[in-house]
């Protein structure tokens, strides 16, 4: 029986059952009472849904929102997990994912017994689904129109437990906020963006990443969709040969390393700098300042919340307003 990601039926029989990202399936016989999170995001979607009293452990980039995420244990980071802590706090689940954490990590988790539920979103319709995903797991299901819940439990809810009504008003919520931008851009033509994630070497990502997608979904487009990263290194700098599709089968491409002459061909209309995974600085802005492209002429090298381009669920869907803010201000 397939389950599905976003609403829909969260108990058969007394079970909550859930499909990750991986394809593994889980069964909880009842809500999860004690949950670690490694994913800032998927911490800030578990508060937003009222879970505050059921996480156990967090990453320290678990850092929003601030005045609820302290007092939650730290369990390492999100490349370095602590995985014997993690053991120790006994969780129902940990809540990961499979590019923020590491392989290893993971793998060593799974190792342990722990039940590891997986994410890996790529479109901000995908981060709204797993929102989703993550209400049901906390036993919140929607059921139709006039029909009963599924039990007393998800109902009214259990010691520790969150509201059911305020979790499920915040999915409703992500899916209209969701709805309501792909409307809205439809509204107006896309301006070109360039949007590094590091400086040195200068990174940026594919259009099969999720900041390309909410790119796409304020009206603007990724200037670097089309360009895959290549291998070796001096091949992505243009430099060398690049090594044949069956030599790179498995690496992740989605993550070009770029060069200035390139973003000068590429002619982005607006530069977003985020502040994170690299925090970007004034005086890396004022090297795209000094390009020839559009965006340096017209004063429109913006740096801006990292969290609103890169924190899928609840987060992505809360920033989608600023970020449109910054795209239109920069139209001709």
């Amino acid at each position: 029986m397939a389950f599905s990601a976003g609403w829909g039926p969260a108990f058969a029989g007394s079970f909550i059952r859930i499909i990750d990202d991986r394809g593994r399936k889980h069964e909880w016989r009842s809500p999860p009472r004690r949950i670690v999170s490694l994913v800032p995001s998927d911490t800030y979607s578990l508060l937003r849904l009222g879970a505050r009293d059921l996480l156990v452990g967090r990453t320290r980039y678990c850092v929003a929102p601030a005045e609820d995420v302290e007092g939650i244990e730290l369990v390492g980071g999100t490349k370095d997990a602590d995985v014997d802590r993690i053991a120790a706090l006994d969780p129902d689940v940990v809540v990961a994912n499979q590019e923020e954490n590491s392989k290893r990590d993971i793998e060593r988790l799974d190792a342990a017994g722990l039940r590891v539920l997986v994410s890996f979103p790529k479109r901000v319709a995908d981060g709204v689904a797993h929102l989703a995903r993550l209400a049901r797991l906390l036993g919140h299901a929607a059921a139709k129109p006039g029909a009963p819940a599924p039990s007393a439990y998800v109902e009214h809810g259990a010691p520790g437990q969150p509201p059911p009504a305020a979790a499920r008003e915040q999915v409703a919520a992500a899916y209209r906020a969701h709805a309501a931008a792909e409307a809205q851009r439809r509204e107006r033509p896309p301006i070109r963006a360039f949007v590094p994630i590091w400086m040195d070497p200068l990174m940026t990502v594919h259009g099969d990443t999720f900041i390309s997608d909410v790119l796409d979904l304020v009206g603007a487009q990724n200037v670097f969709e089309d360009r895959a990263r290549r291998y070796p290194l001096a091949a992505d700098l243009g430099k060398a040969p690049p090594l044949p599709p069956e030599r790179v089968q498995g690496r992740d491409l989605r993550y070009p390393r770029v060069t200035l002459d390139e973003v000068i061909a590429r002619a982005p209309e607006l530069v977003l700098l985020p502040d994170e995974p690299h925090a970007f600085t004034d005086a890396d802005a004022a090297i795209f300042r000094s390009l020839d492209i559009p965006a340096a002429r017209r004063g429109h090298v913006i740096r801006c919340d990292g969290k609103d381009l890169m924190w899928y669920g609840a987060r992505a869907l809360e920033g989608l307003n600023r970020l449109r803010e910054i795209v239109d201000a920069a139209r001709p």
